[in-house]
């Protein structure tokens, strides 16, 4: 996307088709044949990075055997809009839920981070929106609305400075309005849930309930009364930013660096996001026994085909600069559903020195990207959940 638009009023709706040139389609698969692969040392597999035999086999299959026609026609069975707000086209997918008699949908956005996209989401749209056609009851039913965060996907690129996590809040709530929704429920992880975190310090009159998912690594000023559950939790995210954090820092310090790079380079793009997409999964070190290759590649070919990767990382170092970030408790009711595999596993405690957490979910499976992972487990937790903020 590009912010050369001709400019319309805050919130205009409008209908949009995530179409990706030809001409696009084909530069990046001669970049994929021409790639000029590193060496790497004998029998260290993954241990250094990504593992390159792996990413060559990626590589081919993304330029020889994924079909984009495919990935569009998915994401063209739900609707696609922009929606103009503070000088920006943000993206949604929209999928408006079953009206069961006497009952009106509950609007939900859902909150993607880094390094996926609206793509997340697509696994659960469809069930959260229709219930009855997944077995549930259409009384169930949410209107579901996938933000493209800006910077990420299909939603323009921020030009100037600012663009952190509370002026995406912002930015969101004008989202809905435009929707028609002045209220709504959310569901967000990683980035997403800080973009949550702000809409409800902020503005806690326009959310029903939060349902969120994940660890923030960053730890911040260590509270003086740690449980022991929370000493070591605290203990592990130490470890884990020692050996796992470097790229945030890079994200949150010299973004444009390494956008130079990833900009222009498929296979590097690969390289940076897959790596955390192994790591963070619940996958045993096999994303191919979790994934389908052609969901990680649409995700991948969504960044490419935008040039999103760039304005992605950003966000880290607007977010780690901003002066205008909101701070305290969350006293929107907040429903966890937490997995062991994400990073590392977090203790209610700590979550509740944040949130009101009014329901705790452990889940038996997934990791980081839970809508991918397990959507029959996040659409049965969604839907317990909300079922009380009707």
């Amino acid at each position: 996307m590009t912010t050369t638009h001709p400019a319309a009023p805050d919130g205009t709706v409008e209908p949009f088709v995530p179409t990706v040139d030809d001409a696009v389609l084909e530069d990046l698969r001669e970049r994929l044949r021409r790639t000029r692969w590193p060496d790497q040392v004998e029998g260290s597999g993954w241990d250094l990075g990504t593992d390159t035999a792996w990413l060559r086999s990626f590589c081919t299959t993304w330029a020889e055997e994924f079909s984009w026609a495919e990935a569009q026609a998915r994401l063209e069975a739900h609707e696609n809009l922009l929606v103009h707000v503070d000088g920006l086209r943000l993206h949604v997918l929209r999928e408006r839920g079953t009206r069961a008699p006497g009952v009106e949908p509950l609007p939900l956005v859902l909150l993607h981070g880094w390094p996926s996209s609206f793509v997340q989401m697509l696994p659960v749209v469809g069930p959260l929106a229709h219930p009855e056609r997944y077995g549930g009851d259409p009384a169930d039913a949410f209107d579901v609305v996938a933000l493209s965060l800006p910077g990420y996907g299909f939603s323009d690129r921020p030009r100037e400075r600012g663009w952190d996590v509370a002026r995406t809040a912002r930015a969101l709530v004008r989202v809905m309005s435009a929707l028609g929704h002045e209220r709504f429920a959310a569901r967000g992880s990683d980035l997403g849930a800080g973009v949550l975190q702000q809409l409800a310090l902020r503005e806690p009159e326009r959310l029903a309930a939060l349902h969120l998912s994940g660890t923030n690594p960053w730890i911040g000023q260590v509270p003086g009364d740690l449980t022991d559950a929370e000493r070591e939790f605290v203990q592990r995210a130490q470890q884990w930013s020692a050996s796992e954090m470097a790229y945030a820092a890079e994200h949150a310090t010299k973004p444009q660096t390494l956008a130079h790079a990833l900009n222009d380079s498929p296979a590097g793009l690969a390289s940076w996001v897959l790596e955390k997409f192994r790591t963070w999964s619940d996958c045993g070190g096999d994303l191919d026994s979790v994934y389908e290759r052609a969901d990680l590649l649409t995700n991948l070919t969504v960044y490419w085909a935008t040039q999103t990767i760039g304005s992605s990382v950003r966000l880290y170092a607007e977010t780690a600069r901003s002066t205008t970030a909101a701070w305290g408790r969350v006293e929107v009711p907040t429903g966890m559903a937490m997995s062991a595999a994400d990073m590392f596993p977090t203790p209610r405690e700590w979550a509740e020195r944040s949130y009101r957490v009014t329901s705790w979910t452990e889940l038996e499976r997934g990791g980081h990207f839970l809508e991918q992972e397990v959507p029959d487990l996040v659409v049965a937790d969604v839907r317990r959940f909300f079922a009380g903020f009707r």
